[in-house]
C-alpha cells in the first residue's frame, strides 16, 4: 500500500497542478471568445453613443443569466454603458480605475485574477477592447468569483483523488489477500521445519499449494527431509548393526584373553593356543567392521554411474581368486561374452564380484567347481552376472533371507553375514538387481546380479 500510495502521489500531485492550470486556461479562453461575441454586438452602439439598445442590453443580461459571469461594457471614457446586473444602477459609472479597463481601452487584451476591494473577494476576469477599424471605441470585461474556478478544480480534483484512494485500497486488499495466500504457506513450512528439527522425521509438507517458488521451497523441503530420515536411519542401523554383531566377538575375545592370562604361567601352551584364537577373532571382528563401513558407504553414496565393461571385470577378479580356490581344492571357471558394458557405481562391480566368490569358496566342496557366466539377457538388454557354485545349496526361505544382514545360514559359518547384503546393497546402488535362484538339475546356488546396459554412442 505505501508503494501504491507514494506511486499515486507522484502521479497525481503533478496531475491536479495540471489540472488546475488546464481548467483556468480553459475558462479564460471560453471568457475570451465569449467576450470578443459580445464586443462584435456592442461595437455598434459604442460607435453611435447614447444609451445601448434594448437587443445589446438584453443579450448582455441572458449571457451573464447563462454563463453565471458578470458582464461590463464601457465606453471609450471608461463609463459603463451596459451590465448584465438585473438593477443596473452600475451603469453610467467609471470603471476607469480598474487596471483591466485601462489596459484594455490602450489596446490590450488581459486576463488573469485580482482581488476586488468593492466585491471583497478575488475576480478571475478577461477584458477585451471593442474595436471599429483601427480606433478602440471601448471596451468588454467578462468577470467570475475565483471561487467559482476553484469549485470546478476541486470538484475534479475530489474525483481524482477519490480514484486514487481506491486504487490504493484496492492494492492493499489484493496485497493482503496475496500476502495472507504467502504467509500462510511460509507458516506452515515454517511449523514443519521446527517439527523437523524436534525429531519428527515423518513431517513433510504439501507440495502442491502456492505460487511456484513455495512449490518448489515445499519439494526441496521434502527431499531434505527424506534424505535425513534415510540418513538417520542408516546412522541407527549402523550402530544397532555394529552393537549387535560385535557384542558376541568382543565378550569371546575377552574371555579368551582372560584365561591366556591365567595360564601364561602354569600352561604356555594353551595359553598360546588361547592368544591364536583371540588373534583370529580379531580378524573376524575386522572383517565385520569393514563389511560394516561398506555397507554405511554404499547406503548413502550418491554418484554417477559408470560405464564399465563386466566381462573384462570379471575376468580379473576370477585371476585373483584362483590361488586362492586351488588351495580350497576347487576350480574356478570363466564363460563370459567378449565385451559386456553395463552401468556401474565405482567399484561396484569388482566388490558385487569379489563377495559371491568369497560366499561360494565358503560352501564348495573339495574337487568342485565355482563358475561365473555373464552374458545378455535377450528379454531386456541388460547383462546378467552368475556365479554358480556345486555347494548344499538353501531353501527357498533361506534364499530370500540370504540378503539380510548378519544373516548366516549356518551357525558355525565363520563369515560375518554381510557378505549378500553388501552385494545387495551395491547391486541397488548400481541399478542392477541381485537374487539366489536354486540351479535346475544341480545342487548349489546361482547367485544372480543384473545390470543394465551402458548405452550405446
Amino acid at each position: 500500500m505505501a508503494i501504491t500510495l507514494l506511486v499515486v502521489l507522484v502521479q497525481d500531485i503533478p496531475l491536479g497542478s495540471y489540472l488546475v492550470r488546464v481548467e483556468r486556461d480553459r475558462l479564460a479562453t471560453s471568457l475570451e471568445r465569449d467576450a470578443f461575441l459580445l464586443s462584435g454586438r456592442a461595437r455598434q452602439l459604442l460607435e453611435t453613443g447614447g444609451p445601448a439598445p434594448g437587443t445589446v442590453a438584453t443579450a448582455v443580461r441572458d449571457y451573464g443569466r447563462a454563463s453565471g459571469a458578470r458582464v461590463v461594457v464601457v465606453d471609450r471614457a471608461g463609463t459603463a454603458v451596459a451590465t448584465s446586473d438585473d438593477d443596473q444602477s452600475a451603469t453610467g459609472a467609471s470603471y476607469l480605475s480598474r487596471p483591466e479597463i485601462s489596459a484594455a481601452l490602450a489596446g490590450q487584451i488581459t486576463s488573469g485574477q485580482r482581488h476586488s476591494d468593492t466585491l471583497g473577494f478575488d475576480l478571475v476576469y478577461v477584458t477585451v477592447p471593442v474595436l471599429s477599424g483601427e480606433n478602440i471605441t471601448g471596451a468588454v470585461r467578462l468577470t467570475y468569483p475565483a471561487s467559482v474556478v476553484e469549485d470546478r478544480v476541486s470538484g475534479q480534483l475530489r474525483v481524482m483523488w477519490a480514484v486514487a484512494g481506491t486504487t490504493v485500497l484496492l492494492a492493499g486488499l489484493l496485497a493482503y489477500l496475496m500476502a495472507g495466500a504467502v504467509t500462510g504457506r511460509i507458516k506452515r513450512l515454517q511449523k514443519a521445519t521446527e517439527l523437523l528439527a524436534e525429531g519428527n522425521l515423518a513431517t513433510r509438507t504439501e507440495e502442491e499449494q502456492g505460487p511456484p517458488e513455495l512449490r518448489t521451497l515445499a519439494r526441496s523441503f521434502n527431499q531434505m527431509a527424506d534424505r535425513l530420515e534415510h540418513l538417520l536411519q542408516q546412522q541407527r542401523g549402523f550402530a544397532s548393526d555394529a552393537s549387535h554383531q560385535l557384542r558376541t566377538p568382543l565378550t569371546g575375545l575377552r574371555l579368551r584373553l582372560e584365561n591366556a592370562v591365567d595360564a601364561v604361567g602354569n600352561d604356555p601352551d594353551g595359553a598360546r593356543v588361547m592368544v591364536a584364537d583371540s588373534l583370529e577373532e580379531t580378524y573376524r571382528l575386522q572383517r565385520i567392521i569393514d563389511g560394516l563401513l561398506l555397507l554405511s558407504r554404499a547406503d548413502s553414496r550418491h554418484v554417477d554411474r559408470e560405464d564399465v565393461d563386466l566381462s573384462d571385470i570379471a575376468r580379473n577378479r576370477v585371476e585373483q581368486w584362483e590361488a586362492l580356490a586351488e588351495e580350497s581344492g576347487v576350480r574356478t571357471v570363466l564363460d563370459a561374452v567378449p565385451e559386456a558394458r553395463v552401468l556401474a557405481m565405482p567399484g561396484a562391480a569388482e566388490q558385487i564380484i569379489d563377495n559371491l566368490i568369497d560366499n561360494a569358496l565358503a560352501v564348495a566342496p573339495p574337487d568342485s567347481e565355482i563358475r561365473l557366466v555373464v552374458r545378455p539377457d535377450g528379454a531386456s538388454g541388460a547383462f546378467e552376472l552368475h556365479v554358480l557354485d556345486d555347494g548344499p545349496g538353501l531353501s527357498e526361505e533361506d534364499r530370500h533371507r540370504a540378503f539380510n544382514r548378519f544373516w548366516r545360514g549356518q551357525s558355525t559359518s565363520e563369515g560375518s553375514g554381510l557378505g549378500l547384503a553388501i552385494v545387495q546393497q551395491l547391486a541397488e546402488a548400481s541399478g542392477a538387481a541381485a537374487s539366489l535362484e536354486a540351479r535346475p538339475g544341480a545342487p548349489g546356488l546361482d547367485a544372480r546380479v543384473t545390470f543394465r546396459a551402458a548405452p550405446r554412442p
